[in-house]
């Protein structure tokens, strides 16, 4: 298993993140048993990064992390988990106001039998709170101990960057990684994301990067999804995320490169996003341990230039206004006009 610091930090996570969203889900996801066989399976193969939060499975994602960290060796494993969503019906049960953050954290490190988190996602931006507030509560929990490195999920670069900027004139801790969505068929991370990450000296962690499962070829385009299977549970979800035209257009340039390339299919796709060094880690979601086997045959082995390059020009989508007049302004100035 490859390896890769996040951010400009001296934090290491495996390439291949396992995610745990599945872990107690009813209906589409696995038993505690079967999730301790995929942390299992994980760990002998070299993985050290485990991605949770306070609300997947209704809590139950990180009950069953926790009575497996408390038989095995906690401090080899990274462990990240996050919160914002709520946590009962009472105001201010969600979100994230100081209240919010400190209770959600305890209540984390209580399920998952530990007294740290090596990383502590928000996992949402809240309009309603001000950074100030948000960015002096997870500094506080850095320097109890109960959290070694923050992050953000699913921010807008403007977002987190204000906030890291907010947390420096406070001389606090500062977000080390953000959280997004990164695949073939959703490339808009690259537009400001990625490019902020990195003059922010942050890793981006990418989730979803098979799409849903779209891009193993296991869906075939029509109306609705299969009935039982994870995209018919999570179809109000996941459904306007990847079950349309783009998706599956998206899918068969994949299978076409697979078939030109001979790599198979799930490589390319998550070796394609792992390409991009900004990229820390992918979280690979399973729920049997067949899953993750296929998952972890990008752990090692990396796509070559050719395929890569490929990949990008048929996947691209229209970047809009903005990216087109930067790449026209930049090439038609400094193209006629060279420095050094």
């Amino acid at each position: 298993m490859k390896f890769r610091y996040v951010g400009k930090t001296g934090l290491l996570v495996s390439r291949v993140a396992l995610g745990t969203m599945t872990f107690g889900a009813p209906d589409w996801g696995c038993s505690e048993t079967t999730a301790h066989e995929i942390m299992d399976l994980y760990r002998a193969n070299g993985g050290n990064f485990i991605d949770t939060a306070n609300n997947y499975a209704g809590s139950q994602s990180e009950t069953i992390i926790g009575t497996y960290l408390a038989q095995t060796d906690r401090h080899s494993v990274v462990l990240a988990s996050k919160c914002f969503f709520p946590q009962g019906t009472a105001p201010g049960s969600y979100g994230l106001s100081r209240k919010h953050i400190l209770q959600a954290c305890e209540d984390s490190l209580r399920r998952l039998q530990t007294d740290y988190l090596d990383l502590y996602f928000v996992h949402a931006f809240d309009p309603h709170t001000p950074l100030e507030e948000t960015m002096r509560a997870l500094d506080n929990l850095v320097t109890s101990g109960k959290v070694r490195y923050i992050g953000c999920s699913n921010l807008f670069a403007w977002q987190f960057t204000l906030a890291n900027g907010i947390a420096a004139r406070q001389n606090g801790a500062r977000f080390i990684s953000g959280q997004h969505m990164y695949n073939l068929i959703h490339r808009d991370v690259e537009q400001e994301v990625l490019p902020a990450c990195e003059a922010q000296a942050m890793s981006l962690v990418a989730w979803s990067p098979l799409g849903g499962g779209i891009l193993t070829g296991k869906y075939r385009q029509a109306d609705q999804p299969e009935q039982g299977s994870r995209m018919h549970h999570r179809r109000q979800i996941d459904g306007p995320r990847f079950w349309h035209d783009r998706s599956f257009q998206v899918a068969r340039e994949l299978e076409a490169v697979s078939k030109s390339s001979g790599i198979d299919r799930v490589q390319l796709a998550l070796g394609w996003v792992l390409f991009d060094k900004r990229v820390a880690s992918i979280i690979c979601g399973v729920r049997t341990v067949e899953q993750l086997k296929a998952n972890l045959s990008v752990a090692d082995q990396d796509i070559d230039d050719q395929a890569y390059a490929e990949l990008t020009r048929r996947t691209e989508a229209d970047q809009g206004h903005l990216v087109q007049f930067a790449a026209h302004s930049r090439n038609s100035v400094f193209a006629t006009h060279p420095i050094g």
